[in-house]
């Protein structure tokens, strides 16, 4: 893979000229718009050192996967590939995966530094308040927080949002239906508390799998396993005896207790809103910390698309639905996107080459609903494999000219959302609506649609070639 650790990754991406660091930001608000707005832009990963009342060396690395030669150099796959070749060569590894577990260690760089009961502060970490109108600093956005199946003993490793309440208090909001969700509830419920850990900066791999639809009672650290071809060394944690990775910056171990919640909120989220308001939430009452010399926290604030998190997980994404799609029996799928636009979950497109009536549904329902996509999901696209899914002109195109509304656009009830969907208000349950946008050509008359008017390949190609010196920098100009 080329890279061991968060450090490495560091020095890897520096060496791929996809690194800037800046010193003196404060951690109060301008750091955040820093990173907004070099994320929107697709800029470099941005390393904060220097940060305002806190000592050199302690550092925030953001937009760590928001280009493409960082993300695929963080896969284990060719930095120079371009989008498409990108998603095909992933889509190869991930139907290829065999998951490998973590391997136990008795130390690693995290146990560094060791404070147990009242020494904890995690005050002493320059850690963001990312937008200006959240309601305080969040520790947690490109965290991890590890947690342990109460029956079945499999752990989880999920990504959901931290924010800092004081010295030795987090909370930690979990999104309905997310796997932590699930284990938290059942914790709380039947075992009176519930152990927890918590990584602040990692290897952005296992960032990237925490916030990813993996199925129920794989780990996130057999994934990484998988994709690195070895193990993910972790520490059993001396408080909890829940694995942290033995090469993470910061790590704390705590427990989540039945009635111990704080306010928590608003967050500005990945939809571009703070829909999910100010509520009471979960808290850890952290145990005890560990971390390295010069610790790192790694960072993914959401935005308004773009962002980093619809940039990466738009191929992580438009990967396992296109596998999902493909082993629920749909044929044929030729190309899936899930476009940034809508956060990577909102708008997805799925090209097919049809094969009986009906094809074009089928591949837009299942897509709809499978386990990748079911999450606050709105829109799902179907076209035909001659239209570019990666390119939101020809997508729409199509639906301008393929889609007869009265009959092309189905409507589903009550599906999976949640509080972060800003369409629903506050208060009310967790469901939304989808629209199924069937923009093929209709199969009874499909080989009698309208030609399109386009030169072909082999013309472009040729007369190209001709005239290379005309389209040489960047294609012809207006005078």
């Amino acid at each position: 893979m080329g890279y061991r650790d968060l450090r490495d990754w560091i020095t890897n991406v520096q060496g791929l000229g996809e690194l800037k660091t800046i010193s003196g930001a404060d951690w109060n608000v301008e750091l955040g718009v820093i990173t907004e707005m070099v994320m929107n832009q697709h800029g470099p990963a941005l390393l904060f050192d220097s940060i305002k009342d806190h000592p050199r060396g302690y550092r925030v690395l953001a937009n760590s996967l928001g280009g493409l030669k960082r993300l695929a150099f963080t896969l284990g796959l060719p930095p120079e590939s371009d989008a498409p070749t990108l998603l095909r060569l992933w889509q190869d590894k991930n139907h290829q995966l065999q998951p490998i577990p973590p391997k136990v260690v008795r130390d690693g760089p995290v146990m560094e530094n060791v404070y147990n009961g009242e020494e904890v502060d995690l005050l002493k970490f320059p850690t963001p308040k990312w937008h200006e109108h959240d309601g305080g600093r969040y520790i947690g956005t490109g965290s991890v927080d590890i947690t342990r199946d109460p029956d079945q003993g499999w752990v989880n490793v999920g990504c959901y949002r931290v924010m800092l309440h004081d010295r030795n208090r987090v909370g930690f909001y979990i999104s309905p239906g997310k796997h932590g969700r699930m284990h938290r509830e059942r914790w709380l419920a039947e075992r009176g508390r519930m152990p927890v850990a918590m990584s602040f900066g990692h290897d952005p791999l296992i960032f990237m799998a925490g916030s990813l639809e993996l199925p129920w009672g794989l780990s996130e650290y057999d994934w990484v396993g998988g994709i690195r071809g070895e193990p993910v060394e972790v520490i059993e944690g001396p408080v909890t005896g829940l694995p942290i990775p033995a090469a993470a910056e910061i790590a704390i171990e705590g427990f989540a207790e039945p009635g111990l919640v704080q306010a928590e909120g608003p967050f500005g989220e990945w939809t571009g809103y703070y829909a999910s308001g100010m509520r009471e939430e979960p808290v850890v009452r952290v145990a005890a910390l560990y971390h390295r010399n010069d610790p790192i926290i790694l960072g993914c604030p959401p935005v308004k698309p773009p962002s980093e998190l619809s940039y990466y997980r738009a191929f992580l994404r438009a990967a396992a639905i296109h596998e999902e799609v493909s082993r629920a029996g749909v044929p044929d799928v030729t190309q899936v996107w899930c476009h940034e636009v809508g956060g990577s979950r909102l708008f997805t497109a799925i090209a097919i080459k049809q094969r009986y009536a009906g094809h074009a549904r089928q591949a837009a329902l299942t897509a709809s609903q499978c386990h990748a996509s079911a999450y606050m999901g709105r829109f799902v696209v179907v076209v035909d494999d001659d239209i570019d899914v990666m390119n939101l002109e020809e997508v729409m195109w199509a639906v301008c000219t393929r889609c007869d509304p009265e009959q092309d656009i189905d409507i589903l009830r009550r599906c999976w959302s949640g509080p972060l969907d800003p369409i629903i208000p506050h208060g009310k349950k967790g469901h939304n609506s989808r629209a199924i946008i069937d923009a093929t050509r209709p199969y009874e008359w499909r080989d009698q649609f309208p030609p399109v008017c386009t030169s072909s390949p082999e013309l472009r190609a040729a007369v190209g070639k001709k005239w290379s010196q005309l389209f040489a920098a960047g294609g012809a100009k207006r005078t």
